[in-house]
C-alpha cells in the first residue's frame, strides 16, 4: 500500500511540476530509498475527470526504470495525449490518476478463432494484436466496455486499421496482465 501511494504521488507530482516549477523530483534519493523504482517496468497512466477519460499514455514493453516510466507517462497523459487539449491547472485539481503495472507480453498460441475465444479471458488479459505490419492493444479494463469476445476483437481490429474479417488470417496475439493502482479521491 505504501508503494502504491508513492507511485500515485510521483505521477501527481510529475504533472503538477508543469504548473509549479518549484516542484523537484529527486530521482537519486527516491531510488536509494525505494530500490523497486529502479526495476525496468512498463506502465500506463490514465487520467479521469468526473468519471470520463482525460488522458492515457503508456508503455507496452519495459524499456526504462519504473520511476522514469511513471514520470514520463503521467506528464504525457496530461499534456501530450492528442485526443485532448493540455490539462489545465483547474482540471489537475480534480483529476483521478490510475496506474497500471504491466507484465511482460506473452505470445498466445491458438489454432483458430474458437480456440482464441476460449483462451482470451475477459477482464484478465490485455491484448496486443498484430497483422500485416499493423498493431494495436487494448488494456484489460477495455473488456468492461466491450464485454464480448466479438465486440472486443472487432474494435481491436479497427483500432489497428484492420477489417475484423482479417481475423481469418490468424493474427499474432500477445497477452499481458495489469496490476491496477488507483487514487481513491481527487486532489482538491
Amino acid at each position: 500500500m505504501k508503494d502504491e501511494k508513492l507511485l500515485l504521488d510521483l505521477a501527481s507530482k510529475s504533472i503538477e511540476s508543469e504548473f509549479n516549477k518549484e516542484i523537484k523530483i529527486d530521482k537519486e534519493k527516491l531510488v536509494k530509498e525505494n530500490s523497486f523504482l529502479d526495476e525496468q517496468r512498463a506502465t500506463f497512466v490514465t487520467l479521469t475527470l468526473n468519471g470520463k477519460l482525460r488522458g492515457c499514455i503508456g508503455s507496452l514493453l519495459a524499456h526504462r526504470s519504473l520511476l522514469d516510466d511513471i514520470l514520463h507517462n503521467a506528464r504525457a497523459a496530461a499534456f501530450s495525449d492528442l485526443r485532448f487539449d493540455r490539462l489545465s491547472l483547474e482540471e489537475f485539481k480534480n483529476i483521478k490518476i490510475e496506474i497500471l503495472l504491466l507484465t511482460i507480453p506473452k505470445l498466445l498460441e491458438y489454432t483458430d478463432l474458437e480456440d482464441l475465444e476460449k483462451k482470451l479471458i475477459p477482464n484478465k488479459y490485455g491484448v496486443i494484436l498484430e497483422l500485416d505490419g499493423k498493431r494495436a492493444t487494448f488494456l484489460p479494463q477495455v473488456w468492461e466496455q466491450l464485454p464480448t469476445f466479438n465486440e472486443f476483437v472487432a474494435h481491436l481490429c479497427k483500432k489497428a486499421g484492420l477489417n475484423p474479417s482479417s481475423l481469418s488470417g490468424l493474427p499474432k496475439i500477445q497477452i499481458y496482465e495489469a496490476q491496477k493502482i488507483k487514487e481513491e479521491s481527487s486532489k482538491s
